[in-house]
């Protein structure tokens, strides 16, 4: 019996119109282009302005470009699984909801939540559906609106991200290309040092949390940066080590886009050159679950079929991996 992969055969991508420029963060908070620049690495970010839009709106025209794009009948789709932190409401899947706005009437779908690893961790999810022969298209959406949880007067958070979508389609390949590994690894102890502390079950929301900012992403960065070095390069190099790789056998890193810094530090770990790293977050900042889809729009007519991606991710939680995937398709 031939072995069935699981390929990403497609891709798709939104950005909210608006830029939030360093130079405007300049007029919000104590800080500045150059400041900024040089510890993150980031110019600008996108930011969803319009009242009365969430997640969803991003997650859905994500998937309609990657629809629009492949030629591909939503109601072809068996699954619809949409990573993010920052869904549209409690309880009410926004998955489930983006489903049915682009048509996919004969999906079910469902939401994942692992921070900044979300469309990482989904990776591995929407490839086991496929690889178990039970599903054929799964579609897995990376968007997060994080304006929504961001304090705009905390400037060490609301520097960093940006909002944004990515889509990717996974389908079964018989060429073995598709996803060949992965290294999923999570430390709940994290949890104290990236987080949001009202909302939940243990701090329901009160005006006692409102009036203290509560409802916003609390960072120790320090703490969170020097975990995000050692884990990402860590289990990005394991992907090479165990699966017999080289530097000259990758074509491309695919990291999580948090910080500059981190990102080089994991390409060097790895010993891949700067011309094969992906990077846009001088442009979105990041985007949390969507950083990782938004890179392979970004470069997809640079990609070529069989050529060897590595991704890595780091988020709160402690949330972490890395995945190896070969490419399936010629742009």
């Amino acid at each position: 019996m031939t072995k069935i992969t699981a390929a990403i055969t497609a891709v798709g991508k939104f950005l909210p119109e608006y830029k939030l420029t360093n130079k405007v963060l300049e007029t919000l908070v104590d800080t500045n282009d150059e400041w900024i620049t040089s510890r993150t690495g980031i110019k600008e970010r996108r930011i969803l302005k319009e009242e009365g839009k969430g997640t969803s709106f991003m997650a859905i025209k994500a998937a309609e470009d990657l629809l629009q794009k492949s030629g591909t009948n939503p109601e072809d789709i068996d699954l619809v699984i949409v990573a993010t932190a920052t869904p549209d409401m409690p309880v009410a899947s926004t998955a489930v909801y983006t489903a049915s706005k682009i048509g996919a009437i004969n999906a079910f779908a469902y939401d994942l939540q692992a921070a900044c690893s979300g469309f990482l961790y989904g990776m591995s999810t929407a490839s086991s559906y496929i690889e178990s022969g039970r599903y054929k298209k799964v579609l897995l959406i990376g968007a997060d609106k994080m304006s929504s949880i961001i304090d705009y007067t905390d400037r060490a958070t609301c520097i960093i991200f940006g909002d944004g979508a990515g889509a990717v389609l996974f389908e079964p390949n018989t060429e073995g290309f598709g996803l060949q590994d992965e290294y999923l690894r999570s430390d709940g102890y994290g949890r104290d040092f990236l987080k949001i502390e009202a909302g939940g079950s243990i701090l329901p929301p009160s005006e006692e949390t409102i009036a203290n900012k509560q409802h916003f992403v609390h960072q120790e960065g320090r703490t969170v940066f020097k975990f995000a070095v050692s884990n990402m390069a860590e289990v990005a190099e394991k992907m090479l080590t165990r699966n017999n790789l080289t530097e000259e056998d990758i074509q491309w890193l695919v990291p999580h886009q948090a910080n500059t810094r981190i990102i080089d530090a994991t390409a060097k770990r790895v010993g891949v050159s700067p011309e094969k790293v992906m990077m846009n977050i001088h442009k979105y900042g990041n985007t949390t679950s969507a950083t990782l889809p938004l890179l392979l729009n970004d470069y997809e007519n640079q990609l070529k079929k069989g050529d060897n991606l590595i991704f890595a991710a780091f988020g709160g939680g402690f949330t972490w991996g890395a995945n190896y995937l070969t490419w399936a398709y010629n742009s």
